[in-house]
């Protein structure tokens, strides 16, 4: 009997210690830029993971749809669309940057599609689907410029109240001529209607966010709303100076202010001090950014997805990483080092 015990005893060491083993950045090593992840594994076993519009391999996926088991490791299980059921209320956009979701029994998938550099023909649609896998069914446009006032009105996040209130937070930075023409610029959130596919009647839009701004998202601590979003250039491979910030409030509305209480709404040229990720000092990880849904592992610890280019493949495409998310005494999120890792102890689910 007791060598029975001693083996199950050593069993359950090596299996631990293999679940815990390290894991290594980047964990999708292929073009996964402005990722967003779905904890789908009470359904079907699985994370999902979404991103713009890329090809893999010789195949261009229309919103592409990976998978995992254990967060660490992933493998592509289709597009969101195809060219025949992609929407079409901007015929020259491009799909990028979905924000993926679980809504009262449906998979709902808030994403942008725009013209690169034309903030009148950039907005966000809400596509809906019975698998996270698709297909995903367009319902159309959500927020323009057209039906809000605020221009390059992409990068749409959804986030449900404890109150059961639905909010769509987005917005992008603006262009030299936003300002000269005192157009809306920045970040913006509205409220929804209960089945998170419409505006609330009536709502109008708050910003929350400054014009240097874009790549929103909100999570919920006790009893503070941390608005993650991301300044600096996005796209320019070694040159990108994309980076990760927050800001708190106690509403879902604002105002949001950093740690030394600085708002999120900084006066022109002032420039915003709640930076929390940035490129490490050798240049391993050049414009970490755009970070996705924090999730949580069996052990309490919180973990975060985000692109960045990586030096390991010469800055090509923004792959997707992840590390984990630490929390000051006072309710303030941090990364070790301030600075993508290369891996370390790995989540445990």
């Amino acid at each position: 009997m007791k060598r029975i015990f001693l083996g199950l005893a050593l069993l359950c060491t090596l299996t631990l210690s293999c679940r815990e083993k390290p894991y290594e950045n980047p964990v999708i090593a292929n073009d996964c830029p402005d990722p967003s992840v779905l904890d789908n594994r009470s359904r079907d076993g699985y994370f999902y993971a979404y991103s713009t519009r890329s090809r893999i391999g010789d195949t261009l996926y229309e919103i592409p749809v990976w998978r995992s088991r254990d967060f660490v490791h992933w493998e592509i299980a289709g597009a969101a669309f195809t060219a025949e059921t992609r929407p079409d209320w901007e015929p020259k956009g491009v799909l990028w940057a979905p924000d993926i979701n679980y809504i009262d029994g449906k998979y709902v998938l808030y994403y942008a599609l725009g013209v690169w550099g034309d903030h009148d023909r950039s907005a966000s649609g809400v596509a809906v689907s019975d698998s996270p896998t698709g297909p995903f069914r367009d319902l159309g446009m959500l927020v323009s410029r057209e039906n809000t006032g605020v221009g390059n009105s992409i990068d749409p996040n959804f986030f449900r109240d404890d109150d059961g209130r639905n909010y769509l937070y987005w917005g992008s930075l603006a262009h030299r001529t936003d300002s000269i023409a005192g157009r809306l610029s920045g970040i913006y959130v509205v409220e929804l209607t209960p089945d998170g596919l419409a505006l609330q009647p009536g709502t109008k839009p708050v910003k929350v966010a400054g014009d240097g701004m874009e790549g929103a998202y909100v999570h919920k601590r006790k009893k503070f709303y941390y608005l993650f979003a991301s300044e600096g250039s996005c796209c320019n491979g070694a040159r990108s100076t994309y980076h990760v910030i927050v800001g708190r409030s106690e509403s879902p509305l604002g105002p949001f202010v950093s740690r030394s209480g600085m708002s999120m709404l900084p006066e022109r040229g002032m420039p915003y001090d709640g930076t929390i990720l940035t490129a490490d000092a050798d240049s391993l990880f050049r414009g970490p950014g755009h970070n996705g849904e924090i999730v949580r592992d069996r052990r309490g610890r919180d973990w975060m997805p985000y692109h960045t280019y990586w030096k390991g493949n010469g800055y090509k495409g923004r792959l997707m990483n992840i590390d984990r998310v630490l929390w000051t005494k006072d309710g303030w999120p941090y990364f070790e080092g301030d600075a993508p890792s290369t891996g370390r102890q790995g989540p445990r689910f």
